[in-house]
């Protein structure tokens, strides 16, 4: 388990294994920074502890197949649910380990929790078996509920640097400017990085600054809306042929009760991802603001954008800063708003006509 580019992991981590572990932890950071695979790493050395083939074990856990690893993820669009923990680790917890000397239970989005599933979870969380550990993983530790961050130890993970991104990205061939453009524009995060590198990274891009920059006449939104089902479409293909696979495993009798199971789940993944798509088109617009008023402030070299410069200089003559600056406040208060559930397709529709408005465009 290397973990040079996280000290304070490799820290709390490597402590862990050469002592004891404690009953849980919160492993933070951006997504794309490694801590995923920290937590498979490191469930797999706490199973192979005392095992006659710890390679053997160690396998078994980073492909996910040992019995004594459950990893958790929310099957809400937007939220973990009280039933994704309720079976999976409440209950699951108080059997004893199948053949290792502990239970291994990894949550993704920690963040997504609510109430409910956090005091179904809490009792578990604070007075574990002896042989349970909890690994709680998230992007954003300031969104975790305090009830629950407060009784893990935290792991923290860093951003990776954007030089490092870009190198990285350019090893497999993307250009160097697009390359650094890529990894600024993701924020530290590795998984958006290669994606905004590939042909639905640029998509995106056109996207967002269409937003900011085409006039309402064209409605640029429905490009981001029409994006958004494009992906949701793909997520939904994925868990299709994820269901077909273990339908084929099944009795006939369990097969009409998971398809079901199936369904409510692609239906919120679709959701999930429809939304996330839609956030990451108005992230990426708000960059492109940002970027016009470093450009507008005679700091070109600032802009995230970096493979588009000559753009920029044309979109940011005679544009004032202040402007710019509420243009974005506009861009982040439509973001704030899908999380409660507006018509996105009316809070885009009416992001353009007010920034068409305060940006003068054409």
């Amino acid at each position: 388990m290397r973990l040079d580019a996280h000290p304070h992991a490799a820290a709390v981590l490597g402590s862990a294994l050469a002592h004891a572990p404690n009953h849980a932890y919160l492993l933070a950071g951006p997504a794309g920074s490694g801590k995923r695979a920290a937590a498979r790493a490191f469930a797999g050395e706490l199973l192979a502890e005392g095992a006659r083939d710890p390679d053997n074990v160690r396998a078994r856990a980073r492909s996910g197949v040992h019995p004594d690893l459950t990893w958790v993820a929310p099957s809400g669009a937007a939220e973990m649910l009280r039933s994704d923990v309720s079976d999976a680790v409440v209950v699951a917890a108080t059997h004893t380990p199948f053949e290792a000397t502990r239970r291994i239970f990894v949550i993704e989005r920690a963040d997504a929790m609510n109430d409910a599933a956090a005091n179904t979870l809490l009792k578990t969380l604070e007075e574990p078996p002896s042989y349970v550990v909890l690994l709680l993983l998230t992007d954003r530790p300031g969104q975790v509920l305090p009830t629950i961050a407060s009784r893990c130890q935290l792991v923290r993970f860093d951003a990776p640097p954007p030089a490092r991104l870009a190198a990285g990205l350019a090893a497999e061939g993307v250009p160097p400017q697009t390359a650094l453009a890529c990894a600024r524009l993701s924020l530290g995060d590795a998984d958006r990085a290669t994606l905004l590198a590939g042909e639905a990274g640029a998509a995106l891009r056109a996207c967002a600054e269409a937003l900011v920059c085409a006039p309402v006449r064209d409605a640029p939104w429905r490009a981001v809306l029409e994006l958004g089902v494009v992906h949701a479409a793909a997520a939904r293909a994925d868990l299709e042929r994820l269901r077909d696979e273990e339908l084929t495993y099944l009795p006939s009798k369990g097969r009409r009760r998971k398809t079901t199971e199936y369904e409510e789940r692609i239906r919120r993944a679709e959701r999930r991802v429809r939304t996330q798509t839609i956030d990451h088109a108005l992230q990426l617009a708000g960059l492109w603001l940002r970027d016009l008023t470093c450009v507008a402030a005679g700091a070109a070299d600032l802009a995230h954008n970096a493979d588009r410069g000559p753009e920029l200089a044309v979109a940011a003559a005679g544009r004032s800063a202040a402007a710019l600056r509420e243009a974005l406040e506009l861009v982040e208060e439509t973001r704030a708003s899908l999380i409660l559930n507006v018509s996105e397709e009316l809070a885009l529709e009416a992001l353009a006509f007010r920034l068409e408005r305060l940006l003068a465009i054409a």
